[in-house]
């Protein structure tokens, strides 16, 4: 298992506000029943409850307000030397932008599993990515044009671009 550099007690004191996080925010009928925070060199730099319903946003998940949150305070798109706590185990939404954001190590709380069973159930989801774009459910098509193309060789040609 991984080790923070953080004691037991530390990191249940992170996952602890996690939890106080996401309560205030379904107490406050922001949404769901998440919470996420997100710790660089021992100190919260980011937080976020799930505002999906109050927003009209389906990606305003904990974890997505919380990384947007603590790239802000940090002033990057990164969060290197990052530990997240969330109250559950990410969705595959979440899951793909904190890869992106490159953090060192996830804690979570409660099992998608058991998120499933009080109706946040992302299988379906799970079972559509390896599917050929034919087989899934929602239909999807590439629709190619040659200005898309375009994008790439311009990018690749692009002087003083900040790489990602």
């Amino acid at each position: 298992m991984y080790v923070s550099g953080h004691t037991k007690e530390e990191q249940e004191k992170f996952m602890q506000r996690a939890f106080e996080v996401a309560l205030n925010g379904m107490l406050q009928k922001k949404g769901g029943p998440f919470g996420c925070v997100i710790v660089k060199d021992g100190e919260i730099i980011g937080e976020g409850c799930n505002q999906v319903t109050s927003s009209n946003d389906p990606t305003a998940h904990a974890e997505i307000v919380a990384i947007r949150n603590a790239c802000k305070s940090l002033n990057t798109f990164q969060l290197d030397g990052c530990e997240i706590y969330t109250t559950c185990e990410p969705c595959p939404m979440c899951l793909g932008a904190i890869y992106w954001a490159r953090p060192k190590v996830i804690y979570f709380g409660n099992t998608r599993s058991e998120a499933a069973k009080i109706g946040f159930d992302d299988q379906m989801i799970y079972d559509e990515i390896p599917l050929p774009h034919a087989s899934r459910s929602l239909p999807i098509h590439q629709l190619r044009v040659s200005q898309t193309a375009l994008l790439f060789s311009q990018w690749e040609e692009l002087k003083d671009k900040k790489k990602y």
